[in-house]
């Protein structure tokens, strides 16, 4: 051949043409599901916001207006072990994408030998004699699978998509540690809160035990009215005891949150607690797009759809093209153009005619992939709006029921007050003011309660609705890691 340079031109130019050949991997239409237009529980004093698609990532537990809360949530981006082990999960991702992609192109190997042989003198068609000689050889090889039918293509995109869906794996890990963080917080504050109620409750009930103490002793009071004022005042104290190994739960699931050992970790007791923040909800079909869960699975249906392609591309033939080329030589002229060598081939196809179904049932649990991650991803978007309808209606009538449970606690307060005072003045038994007094404490216990509950029901709504977590385009890049994966 008078040109072999052009020949090979035009062989490895030819695969290019071919690689925009036919996909066998359906077209690909995103699972639908019914969207309402708006919420059915939204409390009429939420706002409706719609965020655009590449706001960032928002620092929802800021709305609290807690700055030990806002501090514990930066310590979780760098100490927790699992957000470490999703990170882990989604640079092994990337790395099977990029695997994958290398198949796209041609595999290239290099190398050299130098020896020193001898043949024998009686070897067959001998000229009978034998020789010694050095050989030296340097060249490099080159094999390519051209991707007529999709199944490299195909496994790129499957690939690229589990990458994506790593991605939203780890803003899903991040916003779980984040409300798990925020709620174990609010509980431990409750507790605080409820330990300053009962502190005050103790030391009133010890007065009030002094009280029937000094009438029992001038012959006022019965020692029944003094046996009831410790049993009371003896309960409290041992609900106070019992708040320490509370608080200390929580405390100790802050510490492992954050990354730390529980034996190390301390927060001081603060009996102050916030008011709960109202959260922008969006509308429905924001949520789609804010809940990092509903993005992963919607990206695993897309890898399942493209994984249908590799299968069926099972059913046509394998086409690739090999090469080698160097310099071979027994002197030291091993870079001449004589001791040149090249060889264009194998070039292969391989077409399997029989497999016992082999390759048909491999269609069918591709195609069996992707209806079960379609229907997971139907799933996900149902419990999304559930548990976002259960929050609104859950911190919807959580407010109703402070307000009323405050006027309660007025009202238990003003009739423990008026039967203190009937009891000094003679007018009044003393289980009258111990059921008063266990009203009022009944009460103002259960305000507190409500209270962490309105808190511990907004972190779980700011949960429901993504965070404000919106994905940009940019974290579906295999190149890169969104700027939100790693701060």
């Amino acid at each position: 051949m008078r040109n072999p340079e052009r020949l090979l031109r035009a062989v490895c130019l030819a695969p290019l043409a071919l690689m925009a050949g036919c996909s066998l991997a359906p077209a690909y239409n995103k699972p639908t599901l019914a969207t309402p237009a708006s919420y059915k529980e939204m409390p009429g004093g939420w706002t409706s916001a719609s965020p655009s698609a590449d706001a960032p990532v928002a620092a929802w537990w800021t709305s609290f207006g807690d700055s030990t809360l806002n501090q514990l949530e930066e310590r979780v981006e760098k100490g927790n072990p699992s957000l470490a082990i999703a990170l882990a999960r989604y640079d092994e991702a990337k790395g099977a994408l990029r695997q994958t992609q290398a198949d796209l192109l041609p595999q290239i190997a290099a190398g050299g030998s130098a020896q020193r042989d001898r043949v024998s003198r009686n070897r067959p068609l001998t000229t009978g004699q034998a020789a010694t000689y050095n050989e030296y050889q340097a060249g490099a090889s080159l094999a390519w699978e051209i991707d007529l039918f999709g199944r490299i293509r195909n496994g790129v995109k499957a690939g690229r998509a589990e990458a994506q869906a790593s991605a939203a794996d780890v803003a899903g890990v991040r916003l779980a540690l984040q409300t798990q963080l925020a709620a174990a917080y609010f509980q431990m504050r409750g507790l605080d809160a409820r330990e300053g109620l009962l502190r005050q409750t103790v030391e009133a009930y010890q007065r009030a035990f002094d009280l029937t103490g000094t009438r029992h002793e001038g012959g006022i009071a019965s020692g029944l009215d003094t046996s009831r004022a410790r049993a009371q005042l003896t309960i409290a104290q041992a609900e106070l005891a019992g708040i320490s190994a509370q608080r200390a739960a929580f405390e100790h699931a802050i510490a492992v949150l954050i990354g730390e050992p529980a034996s190390s970790f301390s927060l001081p007791a603060d009996a102050r607690l916030p008011g709960p923040p109202s959260f922008p909800t969006a509308t429905p079909s924001i949520l789609l797009q804010r809940r990092p869960d509903i993005d992963a699975a919607e990206r695993r249906v897309y890898a399942a759809n493209a994984r249908i392609g590799v299968a069926r591309a099972a059913f046509f033939p394998a086409i690739s093209l090999g090469g080698a080329g160097g310099y071979q030589t027994t002197g030291p002229n091993l870079l001449s153009a004589a001791s040149s060598f090249w060889a264009l081939g194998p070039a292969s196809l391989s077409q399997t005619v029989f497999d016992g179904g082999k390759r048909a049932a491999g269609v069918r649990i591709a195609r069996a992939s992707f209806e079960e991650a379609a229907a997971s991803y139907r799933q996900t978007v149902l419990t999304a709006f559930k548990e976002v309808e259960d929050d609104l209606a859950n911190g919807r009538d959580l407010v109703k029921q402070e307000d009323a449970m405050r006027n309660a606690v007025d009202a238990a307060d003003t009739t423990r007050e008026l039967a203190l005072t009937r009891y000094r003045d003679g007018a009044a038994d003393y289980l009258d003011v111990v059921t008063a007094q266990t009203a009022a404490l009944d009460a103002e216990r259960s305000l507190l309660d409500l209270h962490t509950r309105q808190l511990t029901t907004a972190v779980d709504t700011a949960r429901a609705l993504g965070g404000f977590v919106q994905l940009p385009r940019e974290a579906y890049d295999d190149r890169d890691a969104h700027p939100n994966m790693r701060r």
